[in-house]
């Protein structure tokens, strides 16, 4: 057995498997691999992936932990009872109106019991506070018909009763209360405009192309429903982590992404999908990124879509993101528009396709310094395709066609002879 033992962990040694001795020995006490040229190549390609700051589908991956000050949240109970999620939403909902129906029902039984209707109910000429409450079950249940106006029939209090009148009035008051903020806060959470983001749409990967012999750096956006988002707007924020130059560690800093505040094109008209973009110029935070720059960096580009529904007037706002990996260099997207007979089609099936274009590895900032000294690449060659020649129109004619021209001979002189003016002064009667 021993022999077997030994047997193994030679052949685990052999194929690289550590054993299990020495797995358990502290990390710095582990003997030390031998790297090679070929390790160092694969440790260089892998890039380590990078926390999401803002999931695909919109939510923030972040945290809050060691919140000290609690009753801030019930200073604000309607919104937190609005954000709580579906289960603990229904269970809050049911248990108020449980917990209110006992309060009131053994309110109700205490003053049966302190009148004495629980023994003398059955005599004649005792008038009770409430007729057939002979336990905590009927009270119970006459505490459930007051609050919901169910009225049966057959619990009914009595005119001779002050301070069940009174308990009445409360009941009835407080029961508003309660319905109003228990249905009020089911409506809100039910017409949540965040349910109407579910349909609204971003491309699966950004990227970077040549525009107008401009790169840019662009995603896709659209709308699924027919109503359209009203007053929409779109931003974008650059995450990543920066160093100041006193050596202030920023590990989130945001960085703003102009895609056109200036110009207006950040509204939007979202009837069909649009292809934001975002010219790279001096002002971007990629304006001295060549391509090769561009895989070695570590960043998140965060899109928020903002508008009006149609529908209903509330604020609604659509979240995503695209880390280093998913922006691509030297891609488009592809057209997803067509003209059909009498409306434009627009295909959802290639939304998210991409297509791959003669895009220059330089900067930015290199490519604008090239264009500007005149010195076009080969590459942009086909991005620049030669245009067709404008169609102009023949200059009109200024030739009299009822004009007449006579040759001098040798003189070579010409006379223009007006011929509608000669007739007329061959017409008797116009000297």
């Amino acid at each position: 057995m021993a022999g077997d033992s030994q047997v193994h962990m030679d052949h685990d040694m052999e194929i690289g498997v550590t054993p299990t001795a020495v797995q358990k020995l502290p990390k710095h006490m582990r003997e030390a691999q031998i790297t090679t040229e070929r390790t160092h190549l694969i440790a260089d390609s892998v890039k380590k992936p990078r926390q999401r700051y803002v999931q695909k589908d919109g939510k923030c991956n972040v945290h809050h932990g060691n919140v000290q000050e609690t009753y801030r949240y019930l200073s604000d109970l309607f919104t937190t009872l609005v954000d709580l999620r579906w289960r603990f939403s229904l269970f809050i909902f049911t248990l108020v109106y449980v917990v209110n129906w006992l309060f009131f029902g053994l309110l109700w039984y205490i003053i049966a019991l302190i009148r004495g209707d629980l023994w003398h109910s059955d005599e004649e000429g005792w008038t009770p506070c409430v007729e057939n409450l002979n336990s905590f079950v009927s009270a119970f249940l006459f505490s459930i018909e007051t609050e919901t106006t169910i009225g049966y029939g057959y619990r009914v209090i009595t005119e001779k009763c002050p301070e069940g009148i009174i308990l009445l009035l409360i009941q009835a008051i407080l029961g508003s209360i309660v319905n109003a903020m228990m249905v009020g806060c089911m409506f809100v959470k039910i017409s949540q405009p965040k349910n109407r983001a579910e349909t609204l749409m971003f491309s699966h990967k950004a990227v970077i192309s040549v525009r107008d012999n401009k790169l840019c750096l662009m995603f896709r956006v659209g709308d699924l429903r027919n109503s359209h988002i009203v007053e929409a707007s779109i931003r974008a924020k650059l995450i990543r982590s920066q160093q100041t130059k006193e050596g202030e560690f920023i590990p989130l800093n945001q960085t703003d992404i102009n895609i056109g505040f200036d110009t207006g094109d950040d509204r939007l008209f979202l009837v069909s999908p649009l292809i934001i973009s975002h010219e790279i110029n001096e002002k971007s935070p990629f304006w001295e990124l060549s391509q090769a720059q561009m895989d070695k960096e570590e960043f998140e580009i965060v899109v928020i879509l903002e508008g009006m529904v149609e529908a209903t007037g509330m604020t609604c706002q659509a979240r995503s993101s695209y880390l280093d990996k998913e922006v691509l260099w030297g891609w488009r997207f592809t057209p997803v528009l067509s003209l059909e007979k009498g409306f434009y089609e627009v295909d959802y099936n290639s939304f998210h396709d991409i297509y791959e274009t003669n895009t220059p590895s330089c900067s930015a900032k290199e490519l604008a310094a090239t264009l500007r000294e005149g010195q076009l690449l080969p590459t942009l060659s086909l991005l620049t395709p030669e245009l067709p020649k404008p169609y102009t129109l023949e200059p009109m004619s200024t030739h009299n066609p009822l004009s007449k021209e006579v040759d001098k001979g040798e003189e070579g002189e010409r006379v223009e002879i007006n011929g509608s003016a000669a007739a007329l002064k061959d017409q008797p009667g116009l000297d």
